[in-house]
């Protein structure tokens, strides 16, 4: 009789047994999504080897202060602002060219190429360290970021005409060798840990929310939500409303 009993707690529920499996799956793709992780940075951190005879590979074009604005006293201070905007292209030839249809036909036109935007989470970041003088040559814009359903706010450089394109040739003087073993491991990983399951278990158990390409959401002035558009009558429509049944009555 005593034997049952015992045999009776040790058995455990369905319930017990599923958190059990659940558990140990989290376990082992906590465990993987730390190793990639590892992965990542022994691969980012592998040093460059000089290469014997450097080569070219197509051009690039950046920006440049023009020469006359970096004579002025203003040089260092253009400069220094160029440094935290200043975007770089990559091309095969010196046209930079893209193909475009118009009329039917697929013509060649020239790349645009603009200053970099600041958004809003990157113009307070000490990373860029805009100075007072520096934040007022920047004009905030607001546009509408149709993935995300929401208003996006940045900020743009105002006299681009300081800047001038150059083009340079895209030389290649060092190489990063490739850890066969490395890279295989690292793939593996990244192919399970992508799966649609393991990403939401990822995003939900590490990172600490269910959908993390969702942003969370600032509050909204009143008229532009929508309970605004369900009350299109003003205070002053409404009390006269209720004047109007008062006289009646």
């Amino acid at each position: 009789m005593e034997n049952d009993n015992l045999l009776s707690y040790r058995l455990r529920s369905l319930r017990s047994r599923k958190r059990t499996i659940r558990k140990d799956v989290e376990k082992q793709i906590r465990k993987k999504y730390q190793r990639s992780k590892e992965l990542w940075k022994i691969r980012r951190n592998i040093p460059l080897i000089p290469l014997d005879q450097p080569y070219q590979k197509g051009f690039i074009r950046f920006f440049v202060v023009r020469d006359d604005v970096k004579r002025s006293k203003d040089g260092d201070f253009f400069e220094s602002i160029l440094k935290k905007i200043n975007t770089s292209m990559f091309s095969e030839t010196r046209k930079f060219l893209q193909k475009k249809k118009k009329f039917g036909r697929r013509i060649y036109v020239e790349k645009r190429q603009k200053l970099d935007r600041i958004y809003s989470w990157e113009w307070d970041h000490p990373k860029y360290g805009f100075t007072a003088r520096e934040r007022q040559f920047f004009a905030k814009h607001e546009s509408y970021c149709p993935k995300r359903k929401t208003s996006e706010i940045y900020y743009e450089f105002t006299e681009p005409w300081r800047f001038t394109l150059r083009i340079r040739p895209n030389m290649i003087t060092h190489y990063k060798p490739v850890d066969l073993a490395l890279e295989k491991e690292y793939a593996d990983l990244e192919s399970y840990l992508w799966q649609h399951k393991v990403v939401g278990i990822v995003n939900k158990t590490i990172h600490g929310k269910s959908y993390s390409w969702k942003s969370k959401k600032e509050d909204t002035p009143l008229i532009k939500s929508k309970k605004y558009f369900h009350y299109k009558m003003s205070a002053t429509e409404i009390a006269e409303s209720f004047l109007d049944e008062k006289s009646i009555i």
